[in-house]
């Protein structure tokens, strides 16, 4: 078993096919056939399971592609951090929930970073179950999923399956977000009732499967609001929040300054709390980095800060 091996067998999963992935690779398509089958002997599984449509993984082979994802993430590492005059450079890469304290404290720790350092930096929103896939498929070094009260049982078992290692990041009662033009922006909280003829504003990704579906529709709180307008990027929400008095969300809390900017209140709710956990997940053979620790520091700031300034 190599290294040059091991990239074979994930750009044939890449593929989906033998003869594309040969063609990539710029190699013979008998030469890479060959290739699988002196792995497969030599592992004793059959990684991938061949058909008239082309080739997929089998569940073991699913399972060794992933080590040979996170062991070629590794040597690149390696062979990035030593290789003979290699110019000094920040990496960092992060998947994250639509959540404007982590995208806070990602600024600052950017304005931080080291000016004559080269950079390559991955920051990217999404939801919970594509930010796992994108750790698991070596897409990402890291990322923050969110669960709400009563999902915790179903994401440990699968970052347990997926052999992935989770950090508590933050616990908290989201908050009602709306703009300071609202006429319930001056209450000091808000019951569910009293927001039955505003519009709530909805990520539209963010459903859970295997999470029952009665589950789902009492932590959306569809039940109880019957306008809703689907989003799928932060941009877009505050910019209808901060236009349309009538709309708001439940959110993660804010720091001061981003309520400023896009003139917002936070609110409590008055009679249901809805708890969320954000949790910090990565490969089990990964170690975080010095740059990944600061980045960490930078949002454990941003938390305290947010937590004096309530």
């Amino acid at each position: 078993m190599n290294l040059t091996h091991l990239r074979y067998m994930v750009e044939v999963e890449r593929h989906g096919s033998i003869t594309k992935a040969a063609a990539a690779l710029y190699m013979g398509q008998p030469n890479l056939s060959k290739a699988i089958k002196e792995m497969e002997l030599e592992i004793g599984i059959p990684i991938f399971k061949r058909s008239a449509k082309g080739v997929v993984p089998t569940e073991k082979g699913q399972e060794f592609l992933q080590y040979a994802k996170a062991i070629i993430v590794q040597m690149d590492k390696m062979e990035s951090l030593y290789k003979e005059n290699s110019e000094s450079r920040t990496d960092f890469q992060l998947m994250l929930p639509r959540a404007s304290y982590v995208t806070y404290a990602f600024t600052k720790f950017l304005s931080r970073l080291p000016k004559t350092e080269a950079m390559d930096v991955k920051f990217k929103e999404t939801n919970s179950l594509d930010a796992i896939n994108a750790v698991v498929e070596c897409e990402c070094n890291l990322a923050i999923i969110r669960c709400e009260l009563g999902q915790e049982d179903f994401f440990t078992s699968l970052l347990s399956e997926k052999n992935l290692k989770m950090q508590d990041i933050w616990t908290f009662d989201n908050v009602i977000l709306m703009s300071e033009n609202s006429t319930l922006a001056g209450m000091r909280s808000i019951s569910e009732s009293q927001l039955e003829d505003c519009i709530e504003i909805l990520h539209g990704d963010n459903a859970v499967p295997n999470v029952s579906a009665a589950l789902q529709k009492k932590n959306s709180r569809m039940k109880c609001h019957k306008r809703h307008i689907y989003v799928f990027e932060r941009g877009s929400q505050f910019d209808i929040l901060s236009s349309v008095p009538n709309t708001f969300m439940y959110v993660s809390p804010l720091p001061k300054e981003i309520l400023r900017r896009y003139r917002l209140v936070q609110i409590p709710c008055a009679d249901v709390k809805h708890t969320s956990k954000d949790m910090l997940i990565y490969q089990s053979s990964y170690r975080l980095s010095r740059t990944d620790q600061s980045f960490l520091e930078e949002l454990n700031g941003v938390i305290a800060a947010i937590k004096n300034e309530r």
